[in-house]
């Protein structure tokens, strides 16, 4: 990927529109003529800034796990309670499901880009295990007695919020709930 350069204004409106498009529509279903096009920029300047389809992919999705662990790490800062600061992702997530409500843009690339080499793949998959590792980081801060275990019930459960997401269901509330309880369940009594 080339991403050593700064962004140039140019780049950050290909970054925007491709973000936008394959969100929206699909990543296989979005050729460079219609990046550039919405993002006014010819095809060449999407291929001399970005070399290839798959490189801007992968930039579109570093750029939103940018954006992601922003939100998540400051929700996390915001709590004061060990325990609530483990469940901060699912209230990071009522925030980014304002504005993102097609489900899960890392979950719908791993779908489409089931190539493990691909460099947006490895982006997608990372992202899954940051949010696990973080759920692991911040079940041991709070004393939970099997961290790792709970890190991956707590993913699932996350995930499964983001995928039920388009639907006309709240699960985001029932399942901010579940993971509390998981957590209490699993973290030393309060005194």
């Amino acid at each position: 990927m080339q991403e050593a350069q700064p962004m140039t204004p140019a780049g950050r409106r290909i970054v925007a529109a491709a973000e936008e498009l394959f969100y929206n529509r699909g990543i296989t279903a979005v050729g460079v003529d219609l990046i550039a096009e919405h993002s006014g920029v010819t095809k060449r300047t999407l291929y001399n800034r970005f070399g290839s389809k798959d490189h801007l992919v992968a930039t579109c999705l570093a750029e939103r796990d940018r954006r992601w662990q922003s939100l998540v790490r400051a929700a996390v800062d915001a709590c004061d309670d060990p325990v609530e600061a483990v469940i901060a992702p699912f209230h990071a997530l009522r925030t980014w499901s304002e504005t993102n409500l097609r489900g899960c843009a890392f979950i719908n690339a791993l779908a489409e880009l089931p190539d493990p080499s691909h460099p947006a793949y490895r982006i997608a998959a990372n992202q899954k295990l940051w949010l696990r590792n973080l759920f692991e980081e911040l079940a041991t801060a709070a004393g939970c007695s099997k961290p790792a275990t709970l890190a991956t019930r707590l993913l699932v459960l996350h995930e499964g919020t983001l995928a039920t997401q388009p639907l006309p269901l709240d699960t985001l509330s029932e399942s901010t709930d579940l993971a509390r309880a998981l957590v209490r369940a699993d973290a030393p009594p309060r005194r």
